[in-house]
């Protein structure tokens, strides 16, 4: 099975009250979502991929990284999340891993546990609770919400009997504010 690594980084972090996007600041010698990149590619699945929107992160992302540029970034999350798997499905690949690009603290250990386990719908969990990186195979994708703000969260509320959980390593904080920032930096 064909699996690709999907990084949801287009939103417009309207509650960073930075200097810069969110995804661009500075985090612990490098920049958040180069962070959060850097898990999903030492996960060495099939292809990696980032959804971006609001901000311009070519620069910041290597030639391994296939960039999806969302126009329509507006809609919410499950706008990025369709068109990242759009690319992927057009690409073969039967699965995605999904993660989030102001979740920088997310290794390479839970990109590959949530992977390499079975199931159309797995998510990790981190000392019990639910977060991205989670899998999505090719039977759920015509579930996926077409807007708003939630992606996978709903397809678990809505079949929660397809869910597998997975115990990672990590801390799956989000970088939302600059409170958040400084306090993990």
């Amino acid at each position: 099975m064909s699996i690709a690594a999907v990084l949801l980084a287009a939103g417009a972090g309207s509650r960073f009250l930075g200097e810069t996007h969110k995804l661009r600041a500075p985090f612990r010698g490098s920049t958040v979502v180069q962070h959060a990149l850097a898990g999903a590619l030492q996960a060495e699945l099939d292809a990696t991929y980032i959804v971006t929107g609001a901000v311009e992160l070519r620069d910041l992302i290597g030639s391994d990284v296939i960039l999806v540029q969302n126009h329509s970034w507006e809609l919410g999350q499950a706008s990025s999340l369709r068109a990242g798997v759009f690319v992927a499905e057009n690409d073969g690949h039967e699965a995605v891993v999904v993660g989030l690009g102001d979740q920088p603290l997310i290794g390479k250990q839970a990109w590959q546990a949530v992977s390499e386990c079975s199931g159309d719908l797995v998510t990790a969990t981190f000392g019990g609770r639910r977060s991205p990186p989670v899998k999505l195979g090719a039977a759920v994708w015509p579930l996926l919400p077409i807007s708003g703000d939630a992606g996978a969260r709903v397809l678990m509320q809505m079949s929660p009997e397809r869910v597998t959980e997975v115990s990672c390593t990590g801390e799956p904080v989000d970088l939302d504010t600059l409170k958040d920032l400084k306090s993990w930096s």
